[in-house]
């Protein structure tokens, strides 16, 4: 047997009525609304995954459909306008969810186990056109330049060149588990990333290693880190000089389990990227997003990883292949 529209959407409610009960961060967030936030996430999940992105096309569905709204428990459809408003909300919601299961699934298996973490960024290329970094610090917009995204930014890809778009900031568990997400402009470092998340991995997930690039070796962080009992690990390849950089270089190498999860952590965490894309519906090349705008990027790109944890769940749940996304696809194009 495999897992049917009907049990991803109860999945999903489960897991957030969990949330919402035991999360800190679910208390903050105000009022009921007409519209519940899990239907929410369960109605932009669906139309994310039929490839359905506008949002008068969302709206122009939901007139066409209207048993599938008796399915979300809405009696009347939302305002298009109300759709564009709550999509750009949901960020903060989707964030704090993801870190929610991050933390919550691990009782589910070792797939989900925070004891051994990674931590990547990929650049996703900003819908429509580009602006050259010339013109964008002067403030000129090029008169024949159209659908145009001001807010992305410009960094360089180790794959793809320079990018002119956004970056997800990816922490996962060495199956591929997605932790933590920080969605942000391309040019957001990854040691601002790391920052933003140091509270939440050091006491709440308390890991025994957490496996990065380069950009995340930091002599300060890596031994204030060990003094909590993270060990950071990075190839160090520009800290190569004084006894504390030459002490930890020696120690990864003789540590041959830290070494292995160095050498792991590529085919750890790269290939989560290609799924995101794959879900998104977004295979080209630079990995093109079908949104403009970072709050409109940033739920875009945060429903994709959600959509990829409760793939993993379910997949868990009903003994798929642990990676496999094309079922809850499938399900909900």
């Amino acid at each position: 047997m495999k897992p049917t529209f009907k049990d991803y959407v109860a999945l999903i409610y489960n897991r957030f009525e969990a949330f919402v009960q035991s999360s800190d961060e679910a208390k903050k967030l105000g009022h009921p609304y007409v519209y519940e936030e899990q239907a929410m996430i369960v109605f932009f999940m669906w139309m994310q995954l039929k490839t359905i992105y506008q949002f008068k096309s969302q709206w122009n569905w939901l007139n066409q459909h209207p048993e599938e709204c008796l399915k979300l428990g809405w009696t009347k459809v939302p305002h298009r306008t109300t759709l564009s408003r709550r999509y750009k909300a949901l960020y903060s919601v989707i964030q704090a969810f993801i870190a929610f299961l991050g933390e919550d699934s691990e009782a589910l298996g070792t797939e989900m186990s925070t004891k051994h973490l990674n931590e990547d960024q990929s650049l996703f290329k900003a819908q429509g056109t580009v602006w050259h970094q010339s013109d964008r610090k002067e403030g000129r917009i090029p008169e024949k330049l159209r659908n145009l995204d001001r807010d992305a930014t410009w960094k360089k890809s180790a794959y793809h060149g320079w990018v002119y778009g956004y970056g997800i900031h990816l922490t996962s568990t060495r199956a591929g588990f997605p932790v933590l997400i920080e969605v942000e402009t391309a040019s957001f470092s990854e040691k601002s990333a790391i920052e933003r998340k140091e509270d939440v991995i050091l006491n709440q997930l308390k890991p025994d290693t957490f496996c990065g690039d380069d950009a995340y070796t930091k002599a300060m962080r890596i031994r204030r880190w060990a003094k909590q009992g993270v060990i950071l690990v990075t190839p160090a390849l520009r800290w190569r000089s004084g006894r504390y950089a030459k002490a930890y270089r020696t120690f990864i190498k003789k540590q041959t389990d830290i070494a292995f999860i160095l050498r792991k952590r590529k085919t750890a965490i790269e290939p989560l990227f290609d799924l995101i894309a794959y879900l998104l519906g977004t295979q080209r090349k630079q990995k093109p997003l079908f949104r403009q705008g970072i709050q409109n990027v940033r739920t875009h790109l945060g429903l994709a990883v959600l959509s990829l944890q409760f793939a993993m769940i379910a997949n868990h749940i009903w003994n798929l292949p642990f990676r496999t996304v094309s079922h809850i696809k499938g399900v909900f194009a």
